[in-house]
């Protein structure tokens, strides 16, 4: 009989198998696709041209599941952006990210010389603020409830933040309740250089940039880290798939069966314990310990039934918030794009096409974006990043030619996208080729995923990709809900590993470890 049993091979299902498998665990991990890696899965999409699909850049995943996990071994390699960003401008000008933080003052300097001055105290400010997330992300938060074990954890906690200084308490305050755009006028007044901040805070999250919480969101793309260096982005060659079968490869090592093709239809429950699983074929499939990686949503409101679980819980958990406004498209291109900024200004390298290329440089264009999405279900002048990952990775696109990724927000997933895809999506590429024309006739082939598709392929609900919102009330100990802050459900037996569960979203690899942890304590 298995010890294990877990519900969707996304990253994070890979993790917990992993660790559970180290433990001495006998685990199955059942995908419902016939590839394992969820979201985060390098897929061909037209001939001869593969990228990642859905995830598409690394910089959140966590170096102890790296290295514990030994995914280098497994065929892991990720290598660096040679330029973070890049913000195209209507007047052909641009601001990017370059790399080295004396680079990035000169470049900043062109905008504000006084914003240039203020770079050194935020960066100061908020890595102050990553590396207490950082001391938080592979802790499991503590649970209201939960007995004398947790009142010690919020205390241990708590002492940490007593010894920051007033200050330094009130730039936490700072990030944890304001909006991106009033925390960044603490230290930016170009609204070129403040619009490129703010971008982080809108990633993933259906809100402008006048939102509260939005700061938040902003550094939850800021504590990450690419080969021990803090802060940056990169690629894994081959894609983001080569992060889940490395990951796979890694679990297989040691006996963890991974069964695809595998879609769970119900949890099985008795006397409020998990004892197993339906499949869809009608299969069944018992073990002591049932773990899902699927959205908190997917899981309580269509695997469970709703006897099954406390009424406060199920009237609850109906109303977890989910909706990241993301649009995904992935594009095969018979050359290079030509952005007029690039062409124009001398400054520009064939570098600067290696980091993410951003249609959005201002807060007001981000929050006219959401706005238009609210009124009409997507964007007018749609926010768009562009990877061009085959500019770092030469097996992704034959020879001369490339593949993009073309990450887009705001897209409301409450509109009929079976009638509105290809309208969305040819707004999309007009939108980059004002900035790099010629761009629409190099378009060979193209996959196009709206927030109804996300869900349909990767079951992620309302196309979100955090596993749900990131706000006060669904984050630390209170995601996916207060009380069951500690990846352990109101069903015994029954635990939860994915992106719905502290850290929250991102391909971190966190909540996975996090939820073993807990699993190996009670098992």
């Amino acid at each position: 009989m298995l010890d294990a049993i877990i519900i969707g091979g996304g990253h994070n299902g890979l993790v917990c198998a992993n660790y559970l498998a180290m433990a001495g665990k006998k685990v199955r991990v059942l995908e419902r696709r016939n590839v394992v890696g969820g979201a985060a899965v390098t897929e061909e999409f037209h001939p001869g041209f593969r990228n990642s699909v859905a995830s598409y850049t690394v910089s959140l995943l966590n170096p102890k599941v790296i290295k514990d996990l030994k995914l280098h071994d497994y065929g892991l390699n990720i290598v660096h952006r040679k330029v973070n960003n890049l913000w195209p401008h209507d007047n052909d000008d641009f601001l990017a990210f370059v790399v080295g933080s004396d680079n990035l003052k000169a470049e900043i300097a062109r905008f504000s010389q006084s914003d240039a001055n203020n770079l050194a105290r935020y960066f100061r400010d908020t890595g102050m603020v990553a590396e207490l997330i950082r001391d938080f992300l592979l802790e499991t938060p503590p649970n209201v409830g939960g007995g004398i074990k947790d009142l010690f954890k919020a205390a241990k906690f708590g002492n940490r933040l007593r010894k920051l200084s007033i200050e330094d308490e009130r730039i936490v305050l700072d990030i944890f309740t304001k909006s991106v755009s009033d925390f960044l006028d603490l230290y930016f007044e170009n609204p070129y250089v403040k619009g490129a901040f703010a971008f982080d805070g809108i990633v993933g999250n259906y809100a402008d940039t006048r939102t509260p919480g939005s700061a938040y969101v902003l550094m939850h793309h800021a504590f990450g880290e690419v080969n021990g260096e803090k802060g940056v982005w990169g690629h894994a060659i081959g894609g983001m798939g080569a992060i889940t079968q490395a990951m796979a490869r890694s679990a297989e090592a040691k006996g963890v069966e991974i069964q695809t093709n595998a879609a769970v239809k119900k949890v099985l429950v008795k006397d409020n314990r998990a004892y197993g699983v339906q499949l869809e074929n009608g299969e069944t499939l018992e073990a002591k310990i049932i773990a899902s990686n699927l959205n908190p949503s997917l899981l309580f409101n269509h695997l469970v039934d709703n006897s099954d679980l406390p009424q406060d819980f199920a009237r609850r958990i109906k109303h977890y918030k989910n909706g990241s406004g993301t649009f995904r498209m992935n594009v095969a291109l018979s050359e290079l794009p030509k952005f007029t900024c690039l062409a124009t200004q001398e400054r520009a390298t064939q570098a600067h096409l290696t980091g993410g290329i951003i249609v959005g440089a201002t807060c007001a264009y981000l929050d006219q974006s959401y706005r238009d999405s609210r009124e009409h279900g997507w964007s007018k002048a749609p926010i768009v990043e562009m990877l061009i990952p085959s500019t770092l990775d030469d097996t992704l696109a034959p020879v001369g030619q490339h593949v993009a990724s073309l990450f887009c927000q705001q897209f409301d997933a409450d509109t009929d996208w079976d009638l509105h895809r290809e309208t969305a999506a040819d707004l999309i590429i007009d939108t980059v080729d004002k900035f790099a024309p010629g761009f629409k006739q190099s378009v060979l082939g193209r996959q196009v995923l709206s927030p109804l598709d996300l869900e349909r392929v990767f079951g992620l609900t309302k196309g979100d990709i955090m596993h749900g919102n990131i706000s006060l009330d669904q984050m630390f100990s209170t995601r996916p809900m207060l009380g069951h802050g500690n990846y352990r459900s109101p069903i015994k037996g029954l635990y939860m590993c994915g992106a719905g569960t502290h850290p929250g979203g991102g391909v971190t690899g966190a909540p996975g470890h996090n939820a073993a942890r807990e699993i190996i304590k009670d098992n």
